[in-house]
């Protein structure tokens, strides 16, 4: 008890050091075959730590940690407050639930040689993950994006064992992925440059009063331009469908539950904890830019999500789509849009974490996720294919779901904006992802399977996790209180409005 005492107020530095140390002791462990244990277990221990987080900050307000002791803006500075809270729990939570769910699909999706060393990435995303979140250092965020994204590209390469198209997805997804890095470091540097500090509450004082400053104007560019490539956001989205499709089951589950969102929660810290929310070039930026990407990417993801026919790439679009919905809520500027943006950013991982993970036991047992694999898969994989149909009515925002608490906060957040219209396409959209869900109900339910393809239903240790995601949709769409209360107190604090 005594030892637990003493760590708990390092908590927010043993967040990311835990899984980043763990990262090469998991090298180490491959031979012994104890990579895949040794990660879960670590992935808990985050996840545990993460939860007890995000309680303090609920309870006592923000947290601040000094990394050896240094004061910011000198020394780097740890920062927990609701926004990165939950945020944290996102990422620990997935990356547990999918660690738990990895080695059947691990076993049957990459060859024995690499096992050890996927496991590996995998810590280090996870811990690259968490850094990104938690770190109140602007050069610390770019140097945190990095191990990330250098993991990411390991983890979508690993599907080549099984289409060597991965290679190609995982080099697009590099050569993107490090132009977006750049922008955004370019853009770090040019803050640096004129404010003459990299601590980003320190930024936030001193940025403001120079918004009539061209360098701050470039600097506010790249950041935005940057960022916009990390998180998918549209039309800078050309690298996640291969990425997503061509990754292995458990590497875009991840991912795609995870990477992109803690993108968004980025731009949103820097949009506005380091620029003046109130200012004229936020508020052209919100107007002219972000919120028109944001529908257009809405509509035109849905649109082409319609026309797939690989599972995997329909749900990559569909991710385009749904990234366009969080970046419509902070484009409004208002508590009510960010708390829908903030709360559907929780929504959302929580959706496509379990339908990437149902898509992963069909890949097991059938070895194909496209529409002609899902065949009568309704009979043959009944817990699975449940699982998949429980996630469609939860993206689509069936009442009952997070999907449906999501965009009703959306909606809403339009109408008291005056915006009928964007509120009339948020609907519109969900309309339309009705249509791919269906065909996935339709060839899984209404049609016979394949001559002669007798398939067994996925193991319980997929399952679990699976179903684990999918009752949470339900769960935080039938009591979604703690889920508002936290979306929203952070886009008070994010805003600076008194509770």
């Amino acid at each position: 008890m005594s030892t637990l005492s003493a760590a708990l107020p390092h908590l927010p530095i043993l967040q990311v050091v835990v899984p980043l140390i763990s990262a090469p002791i998991c090298f180490l462990l491959q031979r012994a075959g104890l990579a895949w244990a040794f990660s879960t277990l670590v992935s808990w221990l985050a996840f545990a730590t993460s939860v007890m987080l995000l309680r303090a900050v609920m309870a006592d307000g923000t947290i601040h940690y000094e990394i050896g002791g240094w004061a910011a803006p000198w020394g780097i500075e740890y920062v927990i407050d609701a926004a990165n809270a939950i945020v944290l729990v996102i990422v620990s939570g997935i990356g547990a639930a999918v660690s738990s769910y990895a080695p059947r699909s691990v076993l049957a999706e990459i060859p024995a040689s690499q096992r050890g060393l996927y496991y590996t990435a995998y810590l280090l995303c996870l811990a690259g993950l968490l850094g990104v979140t938690i770190t109140g250092d602007a050069f610390n965020v770019f140097v945190f994006l990095e191990i990330t994204s250098l993991s990411s590209y390991v983890l979508v390469a690993a599907g080549a064992g099984l289409d060597r198209r991965a290679l190609t997805a995982a080099y697009n997804y590099l050569v993107m992925g490090t132009v977006g890095a750049t922008f955004f470091v370019i853009g770090v540097g040019l803050l640096y440059m004129v404010t003459g500090t990299l601590n980003i509450a320190d930024l936030h004082e001193r940025v403001p009063p120079l918004l009539d400053n061209r360098t701050v104007h470039v600097a506010f560019a790249f950041i935005v331009v940057g960022l916009g490539l990390k998180l998918a956001l549209f039309p800078l989205h050309t690298w996640l469908p291969n990425a997503y499709t061509y990754a292995p089951s458990t590497g875009t589950a991840f991912l795609a539950a995870t990477s992109t969102k803690v993108s968004v929660y980025v731009l949103l810290r820097f949009l506005f904890g380091v620029f003046a929310p109130t200012s004229g070039l936020m508020a052209l930026t919100m107007d002219y830019v972000l919120l028109p990407l944001a529908v257009i990417g809405m509509m035109a993801a849905t649109v082409a999500a319609i026309y797939q026919y690989n599972l995997k790439r329909l749900l990559a679009y569909s991710s385009v789509a749904q990234l366009g919905y969080m970046v419509l809520g902070f484009a409004y500027g208002s508590v009510d849009g960010l708390t829908a943006a903030v709360l559907h950013l929780f929504n959302h991982a929580l959706m496509k974490g379990a339908l990437f993970l149902a898509l992963g036991c069909v890949m097991l047992r059938v070895g194909d996720v496209t529409m002609h694999g899902v065949r009568g898969l309704g009979r043959q994989m009944p817990w699975t294919m449940a699982a998949f149909v429980a996630g469609g009515l939860s993206l689509i925002g069936v009442p009952l779901t997070v999907g449906f608490i999501s965009k009703w906060y959306l909606v809403g957040a339009a109408l008291e904006d005056g915006r009928w219209w964007i509120a009339a396409l948020i609907l519109a959209s969900s309309l339309l992802a009705v249509i791919y869900v269906w065909k996935v109900v339709e060839a899984a339910y209404l049609r016979e399977p394949p001559a002669g393809r007798t398939v067994r239903e996925a193991p319980l240790s997929m399952l679990v996790p699976t179903w684990i995601l999918v009752l949470a949709n339900i769960w935080f769409g039938v009591d979604a209180e703690l889920t508002v209360s936290v979306a929203r107190t952070a886009a008070m604090g994010l805003l600076g409005v008194a509770p």
